[in-house]
């Protein structure tokens, strides 16, 4: 009996190392799928890094022209801006002098009708 004793232990250590030996393998296999699966997504993720550089890029030149663009536009605001003032200051100093004419012809009506009516 104790040969069918060490048979049946030697057949069960057998199976069991077999089975270990195909959760080896088989772990083995997930882990070599997982690191080409991952390296497929980093080789993705690599190519769209590059496409977005090459777009960054490309836009530099754009991006330094329409700023260019905007600041010239800024300063030429800018100067009418002041020409607007200038003019706005020139307006209400023009309908000063239409003011003042307008007395100085008030007075010169009135002086003319007091001295046509001792006439």
């Amino acid at each position: 009996m104790s040969a069918i004793v060490i048979i049946a232990i030697v057949v069960a250590a057998v199976i069991v190392l077999a089975l270990v030996a195909v959760y080896v393998r088989r772990r083995a296999e997930r882990g070599r799928v997982l690191r080409e699966r991952r390296a497929s997504e980093a080789t993705g993720h690599r190519q769209e890094a590059d496409a977005h550089a090459t777009r960054a890029q490309e836009l530099g030149p754009e991006a330094d022209a329409l700023r260019r663009a905007a600041n010239e536009q800024a300063a030429y605001a800018e100067m009418e801006t002041s020409r607007a003032e200038e003019l706005g200051t020139r307006a209400a100093q023009a309908e000063q002098q239409i003011s003042r004419e307008g007395q100085s012809a008030g007075r010169h009506d009135e002086k003319a009708a007091e001295l046509e009516e001792k006439l």
